[in-house]
């Protein structure tokens, strides 16, 4: 049992993350227990700061996201969420909730990872509960599933579980960020990339009811799983990089059989990843790989000496807004409780 205190007001930072193996279903919705384990990158460069106070005076919970005032869909989850912080601090208080991206919301740069690990860590210091690392994991997941894993930095698993409460299903860290030196991730912005027209969470589960690959593929995920997971470990680049590009183009495959068919990626995306398949057949052996979750930006993983070469190719693709090049990143923090004014 955690401990508890008085609601006050706390601050938190956290970073995206990408999955270098996906999960992609649930198997309970309401405590968002996946189907599948996963293995995913924290992302440094990127990150939302978020801030939380409980307040008696309050009447209902309000949000603010980037500066302006938020209602509707994300109002409601993180007001969902909140009730979840409220049940286990044992307080009917509502929050004033102020979160800040320094990157796209809602177009597959996992904003919510970032975004419910950022609220669980501020939501459950303002509340008073003081949670382990992995508890806190098992709190961001119920925002977020990916959330579990920007808890932690550098190189992340998050265990399924067997468990019908999900007490087994959380986060652990794998790799510090600084296990591979040389590794890059080039953040493929895509100019104009249209906002999710359907969540992930209900995206998922249309997947399990209609995809004829879906069964398929969690039979391969654990395998795959196993595989990247040494990959890391030795740092084995090429090995590394293949199946990479494997395991997004499985995930990208369920998605486009699902029906009405999921097809996150705009012609620049495409473009990107023809790319990179491109320069690795002209060197004769991987050099990049990519990746992507649930929205149009591009993952592109190459290594130091390669960046140069890699970078300018996917900048002569029309359609490219921007690149950001970056490193594994630092797990999720406490800030300042003192947030941006209204």
């Amino acid at each position: 049992m955690p401990s508890r205190s008085v609601p006050g007001a706390a601050g938190y930072e956290a970073a995206p993350n990408i999955a270098l193996v996906k999960y992609w279903g649930m198997r309970d919705e309401r405590l968002v227990l996946p189907n599948n384990s996963s293995l995913s990158m924290t992302v440094g460069g990127l990150r939302t700061r978020t801030w939380v106070r409980f307040d008696p005076g309050l009447s209902a919970d309000r949000l603010w996201l980037n500066g302006e005032p938020a209602g509707g869909g994300p109002l409601q989850g993180v007001a969902e969420f909140l009730d979840v912080v409220r049940e286990e601090a044992g307080t009917r208080q509502f929050a004033e909730v102020r979160s800040d991206n320094d990157f796209p919301t809602a177009s597959g740069l996992a904003s919510s990872a970032s975004g419910f690990a950022a609220l669980a860590g501020a939501a459950s210091q303002a509340a008073g509960l003081r949670l382990t690392p992995r508890g806190l994991s098992r709190l961001a997941r119920r925002g977020s599933g990916s959330a579990s894993r920007s808890v932690f930095g550098g190189f992340v698993e998050w265990e399924a579980g067997h468990r019908p409460d999900g007490e087994d299903c959380y986060a652990r860290p794998l790799l510090p960020p600084d296990h591979w030196p040389e590794l890059r991730d080039l953040v493929t912005i895509i100019a104009d990339a249209p906002e999710k027209a359907v969540r992930s969470a209900r995206a998922m589960q249309d997947t399990i009811r209609t995809s004829t690959a879906y069964a398929e593929r969690l039979r391969s995920v654990p395998g795959r799983l196993a595989n990247l997971r040494t990959a890391l470990r030795m740092r084995d680049a090429s090995r590394f990089l293949e199946l990479l590009i494997a395991e997004c183009d499985d995930f990208r495959h369920v998605c486009e059989t699902t029906v009405p068919s999921l097809d996150y990626l705009t012609p620049a995306s495409r473009a990107v990843l023809a790319a990179v398949l491109d320069l690795n057949r002209t060197a004769g052996s991987p050099i990049a790989g990519y990746t992507h979750d649930a929205g149009a930006h591009v993952h592109v993983f190459t290594f130091e000496p390669n960046v140069a070469e890699v970078e300018g190719r996917l900048r002569s693709i029309p359609g490219i807004a921007s690149i950001r090049t970056l490193r594994p990143g630092p797990a999720a923090h406490p800030i300042p409780a003192t947030g941006p004014a209204s």
